[in-house]
């Protein structure tokens, strides 16, 4: 499909910075009238997976995936919660291992390719054909992981699932790492580091012996972090075979369904790999929107019912798609 460079997504006056895009809605925006219910459920490694539920009482799910170190209460996924709501969708958003509030069992967590585990949220969310459509919705590690899915499961895909929005999504899992590990996000780097490093810790407390976190305070970026832990804890040779395996621009020639990447041009994560216009060009079902504004999982408006631009232009989306 053709790569849409001239986006509808036009910034408020004052907010056409990429930083102040990604920092803005995290800590000044609210979104209060979504209310959860909660459903546990248990992976076939005898772990468990805690899904938020929100219904509107119809035939149409859409399941939600989250970005790094986020969960189910992040601004964005409850924004696209409610306004999916509004417009007779059920959600159900999703909390990766770890990122409930509450640590998981086992001793791996989550990363960009856990795509057994949205498989299973996906056969659980299926299962008794209450849903007669389904759509699947991921930011950034969560776009990631959804778009990996679709092109890694397309010959498996449940026939209900019949689209997809993705936004921020690091296709090239090595280009934003670099991206972040330059000193202009050392801010962002920095706090993903503190936060992985406190679920760490919970796993030393909780696995004596099996995992260290000595000399942590040396690591400095995402290299560091996942050729010491992630790679290792999953099965992956070192950082670099993760990156490799785990990038969903490899998987998007295999997608079938109707699917929507937005990256903002002036996203503090993400490197020029991750925007992946050939293969959008050679896709007959992949659309690349390409907004000149809206940071990292972004996209403000000051719209009177409190939505914004993402949320707006993922119903637009869907609608279209079927």
């Amino acid at each position: 499909m053709p790569v849409i460079h001239q986006s509808s997504y036009r910034a408020p006056f004052l907010f056409n910075n990429g930083h102040l895009q990604t920092l803005y809605p995290t800590i000044a925006r609210k979104v209060e009238d979504v209310t959860y219910q909660r459903e546990r459920i248990f992976t076939p490694d005898d772990d468990f997976l805690d899904l938020d539920w929100s219904r509107a009482g119809n035939r149409r799910l859409a399941i939600l995936s989250h970005g790094l170190e986020g969960n189910t209460h992040r601004p964005y996924m409850v924004g696209m919660a409610r306004i999916l709501n509004r417009h007779g969708w059920d959600v159900l958003a999703w909390n990766y291992r770890a990122c409930s509030g509450e640590i998981n069992r086992r001793l791996r967590m989550y990363h960009n390719g856990c795509i057994d585990d949205l498989d299973c949220v996906v056969q659980q969310a299926l299962k008794d054909n209450r849903y007669e459509r389904a759509a699947l919705i991921g930011f950034s590690l969560g776009g990631n992981l959804t778009l990996m899915y679709l092109g890694s499961m397309a010959e498996k895909l449940d026939a209900r699932i019949g689209s997809s929005v993705a936004f921020s999504v690091p296709c090239d899992l090595k280009a934003g790492a670099r991206e972040l590990a330059k000193a202009k996000n050392y801010l962002y780097m920095k706090q993903f580091l503190v936060s992985l490093h406190k679920k760490i810790r919970q796993k030393m407390e909780q696995m004596p012996g099996v995992i260290s976190d000595d000399g942590y305070d040396r690591i400095r970026d995402f290299k560091g972090f996942d050729d010491r832990y992630t790679a290792p804890i999953n099965g992956f040779k070192d950082a670099e075979d993760y990156w490799f395996q785990c990038s969903s621009g490899r998987f998007l020639s295999s997608i079938t369904i109707p699917t929507l990447i937005v990256n903002a041009l002036d996203d503090p994560f993400l490197a020029d790999g991750c925007y992946p216009i050939g293969q959008a060009e050679n896709s007959r079902f992949v659309h690349l929107e390409k907004p000149a504004s809206g940071g990292h999982a972004g996209f403000i408006q000051f719209n009177s019912d409190g939505s914004y631009w993402s949320e707006n232009r993922t119903i637009e989306f869907l609608g279209q798609a079927w």
